[in-house]
């Protein structure tokens, strides 16, 4: 992340029950161990709907349906010691191949090749010690309308 740009992102919400789809991530700089859901930059000329059905095809190699907007956070924050901002799009949708709710985990692949791993997490268990990013998406999520698989 470039300091003083502000990036578009877009990410899209997988329920199964009171669960969501969440990438683990860990930022060094503050020790801290925290979620956020898969997506990622929207490129010049793509639509944020676009944007997240490219990047869960990219990421996870699964095709999205049923794909609406929920709504915009503004996301301030600090990684791993370097200042970030991020205007988040964010949709809810589910994957067209139903047998991936069945799944533990799913693994995918960052567009830098970086490795990584979804998990099914309870909404209830985002808080302070476990914290869910971007900052609101889990009070958004609960006064939203839900899509279960």
């Amino acid at each position: 992340m470039t300091s003083g740009t502000i990036r578009p992102v877009a990410i899209c919400i997988f329920r199964r029950a009171r669960e969501i789809l969440v990438v683990e991530a860990f930022d060094p700089v503050k020790g801290e161990t925290f979620y956020r859901p898969l997506g990622g930059g929207i490129e010049f000329g793509e639509t944020s709907a676009a944007a997240a059905t490219r990047e869960i095809r990219e990421e996870v190699s699964a095709d999205v349906t049923d794909l609406h907007y929920v709504g915009t956070l503004e996301n301030l924050f600090v990684y791993n010691g370097e200042p970030g901002h991020e205007i988040v799009q964010v949709h809810e949708g589910r994957f067209a191949n139903s047998a991936l709710y069945a799944a533990i985990e799913l693994s995918g692949v960052e567009s830098d090749g970086t490795p990584f791993r979804a998990i099914w997490k309870s909404l209830d268990s985002f808080g302070s010690t476990c914290p869910l990013y971007p900052d609101g998406l889990r009070e958004m999520l609960l006064a939203s309308v839900r899509i279960e698989a």
